[in-house]
């Protein structure tokens, strides 16, 4: 039993008045009450949260943990760490593995790994098509049924309109979403960079917007035509950012996520950086106008979620000259911190809910996880504590992660969790952020 005094309570849609205590017994939020109103048994644990907001557990949608086959660059148990560092009590797994998740054993070794980690709750996403290569619908059904929390071939769309349709109606009938890629792949090959002034000063092959535009405006014409939830991934344009407003207003079962780095980063800093690779991503980083654009989705609802897409690589693959390197930003440990940091040098542009919606009941609903993304009596014991005015630099080199390479590598930011709990179980503690608590 832990008994959590002096925290100030994000329940997954309201930040609650005054400071709250909360007992945690047998995984479950035993009891919510306003601080100093009731002293629980003897045998508690006793965590002081002094202040600091308790929210539901964090949960990030869409990481590259590379297990199984490529776990040079990350695997299970280090990606779920890294996770549990980063203040994110789920993590969900994409299938761009070796082999593919693309049938219900796999879908099992991902859930058997992440449980023994001890950390993070790791769900893996199965592929929509057989080994990702977007010839025939792999195993769906066998997949949920194991328990595959979403469907995506990420890294790549889904080849076909036909094969997304018929996906999107299979998953529908299993009450789960579709999470595409959306890339029209004929005007990105060997692109480098976005399709702009970085591109036409280094002579580097751009990707223009329209080649994410196009997928976009695909899947939700899909969406629209099957009733199917979709969800787009990764966004990183302002006109894919108008196309889902536009679809949701219509009524479109649509939703999306945007990323820490397309949040914070633009192509400018490609040029002003001398061309380091921790900068290559894919979707390339955007102009500072799509970036606007993207906290403008924030503000008015259009986006859902925040997802990492963290995409570990190992030093031979990603220390390289620009061209050269592979395409990908690691993020798990930073990536909060990476947003509030931004939300608070922007002045607080929204409501602090809004934001802690975007990494918990959002997440959640994508999902359709409703035992995840909030805190009341009974609910499972998924939280992450945060300190929002605690100050540090990002030191790869003291990751959980395998990854070492990031854009924010020395950056001090404000705004960091300072323990994960997952099912009741601390998994993680700021060792350095002033909370006395202890791993489970």
């Amino acid at each position: 039993m832990k008994w959590l005094v002096n925290g100030r309570l994000f329940d997954g849609e309201l930040l609650r008045e005054g400071l709250c205590d909360l007992v945690i017994d047998k995984g479950r939020v035993a009891k919510i009450a306003p601080a100093g109103r009731f002293v629980p048994p003897e045998a508690a644990t006793k965590i002081d949260l002094d202040g600091r907001i308790i929210a539901p557990g964090f949960i990030d949608l869409h990481a590259h943990l590379r297990d199984p086959g490529q776990e040079w660059r990350e695997d299970i148990v280090s990606g779920s760490r890294a996770a549990a560092a980063g203040g994110f009590t789920t993590v969900v797994a994409m299938p761009n593995t070796d082999p593919p998740i693309d049938r219900s054993s796999l879908v099992r070794y991902v859930l058997e790994r992440g449980q023994s980690a001890g950390a993070a709750r790791v769900l893996p996403a199965g592929s929509v098509t057989k080994g990702r290569r977007g010839q025939e619908l792999a195993e769906m059904w066998f997949m949920a049924n194991e328990g595959a929390a979403i469907f995506t071939d990420d890294g790549l769309p889904v080849s076909t309109a036909h094969l997304l349709r018929t996906a999107l109606l299979y998953a529908d009938d299993l009450g789960m979403a579709i999470m595409e890629h959306p890339e029209e792949l004929s005007l990105t090959k060997d692109a480098q960079v976005n399709d702009g002034p970085c591109a036409a000063r280094s002579g580097l092959k751009g990707a223009p917007k329209s080649a994410e535009l196009i997928a976009v405006e695909r899947g939700i014409a899909l969406a629209k035509d099957t009733g199917a939830h979709l969800h787009l991934t990764h966004l990183s344009a302002e006109e894919s950012l108008e196309a889902v407003r536009r679809a949701k207003e219509d009524g479109i079962n649509i939703t999306c996520d945007v990323t820490p780095h397309h949040l914070t980063l633009d192509e400018s800093l490609i040029e002003k950086s001398g061309y380091n690779s921790a900068y290559k991503v894919n979707p390339p980083l955007r102009s500072e106008r799509d970036l606007e654009a993207l906290w403008e989705g924030l503000a008015d609802g259009t986006v859902d979620a925040i997802a990492t897409d963290h995409a570990p690589y190992h030093l031979d693959e990603k220390d390289l000259p620009f061209q050269e390197a592979a395409s990908g930003i690691a993020s798990l440990e930073c990536a909060v911190a990476v947003v509030f940091d931004a939300w608070l040098k922007r002045g607080k542009p929204f409501g602090i809910e809004r934001l802690l919606r975007l990494f918990t009941a959002g997440p959640a609903s994508v999902l359709r996880k409703s035992d995840l993304g909030r805190i009341e009596e009974g609910s499972v014991a998924d939280i992450t504590a945060l300190d929002i005015g605690r100050e540090r630099r990002v030191e790869a080199k003291r990751w959980e992660s395998k990854a070492r390479i990031t854009p924010w590598e020395g950056s001090a930011l404000c705004g960091w969790p300072v323990m994960t709990m997952r099912e009741g179980k601390v998994i993680w503690v700021d060792g350095d952020g002033g909370l006395h608590a202890e791993r489970d």
